[in-house]
């Protein structure tokens, strides 16, 4: 029997029960992560939705940027929804002056794209390399991408709406992100893609 990946959820602020949950509905091992002792017990993480700023000012204040900066330098899978995507940006439009991301992927992303709280919305986007049709994806005060560099794939965009052709899903290497909620929907095709890649980076580094 193939041993279970371990898939941590950093826990400092936002939704972490969600992804814990969708998760262990993928038969893998969900942790959440405060501290450096249980970042260093997992295989891979998922980065939040939530805010940003105060994300990055606990993750400061945990002792945890400069290992998660580390663990990405050194090949661990990270995914990231909605906050997440900022804090993997190497470049944040709109952010606060002391806002520090951990970084990773090789894109501008604008804080906050689709306006305030009130203007969230839902809307279909399609997801390369993902089955299934389109996504039905919640936004929240997302971001979204406004460049990537050429070693980022550009996974989806928006379909519809006034936001139509936005970059909102991207991949560069082991790391994924997402402007949207998955975890919020029901639909597990996010986390199974982002669990697959966990597993085949421990096949790699088993081999």
């Amino acid at each position: 029997m193939t041993a279970s990946v371990i898939i941590g959820v950093l826990a400092l602020q936002g939704d972490t029960r969600e992804h814990l949950h969708a998760v262990a509905e993928l038969d893998a091992v969900g942790r959440p992560v405060r501290r450096v002792d249980e970042l260093d017990s997992v295989d891979a993480l998922i980065i939040p939705g939530g805010e940003s700023t105060t994300m990055s000012k606990l993750a400061v204040e945990f002792g945890l940027l400069e290992p998660i900066r580390k663990r990405i330098a050194g090949g661990m899978p990270v995914y990231g929804s909605c906050a997440g995507m900022i804090m993997l940006a190497s470049t944040i439009l709109d952010g606060r002056a002391d806002q520090v991301p951990f970084g990773g992927i090789d894109m501008t992303v604008r804080r906050n794209a689709f306006g305030r709280q009130v203007d969230s919305f839902e809307g279909t986007v399609d997801i390369s390399g993902i089955d299934g049709g389109p996504f039905h994806a919640v936004f929240i005060r997302a971001p979204w991408v406004e460049s990537v560099e050429d070693s980022v794939e550009v996974l989806g965009r928006v379909n519809n709406g006034p936001a139509a052709g936005r970059i909102v899903a991207v991949r560069q290497r082991h790391l994924l992100a997402t402007a949207f909620h998955p975890e919020l929907t029901g639909d597990l095709r996010v986390h199974r893609y982002f669990v697959e890649m966990a597993r085949e980076a421990g096949k790699t580094t088993e081999g």
